[in-house]
């Protein structure tokens, strides 16, 4: 299995429009942050959680050209607004399978009606295929995927294990039944906005905690802001099996 973090930053990427903030003016390509997304292909399988503002220039940079579907971890703009950039897709493969929770469809319905509705005037037919997913395992070609249910802030988010890989994103909070279900992951992401505590996300210590009790071979951090500081000095602070994630690094499970 072959993962691309397509994006790694938070709602506002790095750097945010208008800021003077030394990272967002740091040079380093590994400071350039996109809104928060992995590619995951495996044999034939090309597979997409989330589906942000970014998506058409991160599907360009990583040369995607068929995806079998997209997961949603929960309904927020950064992890959804560029759903209207399917349509090459769609073009290309007829209407794209989405993989998410039924208030979360009922989000994507109401910001995107006409993907939806095959009578638009704008497409012949509707542009996604709905997949409902609930805090149950369901199968992706011939990975069987379970769901890791959290919340972010008051909201219900799903992360999600891949045989030995897990991706959690946007979590404050995980009851120890979910946490049980990343026992054995060889590779774990997970949410660490920055130093401070924040309401609805991981800050650092809470996410290394996370991982400490998971115990996986390697973990990366995402959904990163500004404010967790310079990749190359927030990394070489971590312990040796963590490691920031950056924009189109790529892993092998």
């Amino acid at each position: 299995m072959k993962v691309t973090f397509l994006g790694t930053g938070t709602s506002q990427g790095i750097p945010i429009i208008g800021s003077d903030h030394p990272v967002c003016l740091s040079e380093n390509p590994k400071d350039k942050r996109l809104r928060v997304s992995v590619l995951i292909e495996w044999d034939d399988y090309t597979y997409v959680i989330d589906c942000g503002p970014d998506f058409r220039q991160q599907m360009l940079r990583a040369k995607c050209h068929k995806i079998d579907g997209i997961i949603f971890t929960h309904e927020h703009a950064d992890h959804t607004s560029g759903l209207d950039d399917i349509r090459p897709f769609y073009y290309r493969q007829g209407p794209i399978p989405i993989y998410a929770q039924e208030h979360v469809i009922s989000q994507l319905r109401q910001r995107f009606f006409y993907l939806f509705d095959s009578n638009n005037g704008y497409l012949d037919k509707s542009g996604v295929s709905i997949n409902t997913i609930e805090n149950a395992p369901f199968n992706l070609g011939d990975i069987e995927v379970v769901p890791i249910k959290g919340t972010h802030y008051k909201i219900d988010v799903l992360g999600f294990r891949f045989n030995k890989f897990a991706y959690l994103t946007d979590m404050k909070f995980i009851p120890e039944e979910e946490i049980k279900k990343l026992n054995g992951v060889d590779v774990l992401v997970v949410n660490a906005l920055r130093e401070t505590p924040h309401p609805a996300h991981f800050n650092l210590q809470e996410a290394i905690e996370l991982i400490e009790k998971v115990n996986p071979k390697k973990a990366y951090l995402t959904h990163i802001s500004h404010l967790l500081g310079f990749h190359n000095e927030v990394e070489a602070n971590l312990p040796d099996y963590i490691s920031l994630a950056y924009d189109n690094l790529k892993i092998q499970i």
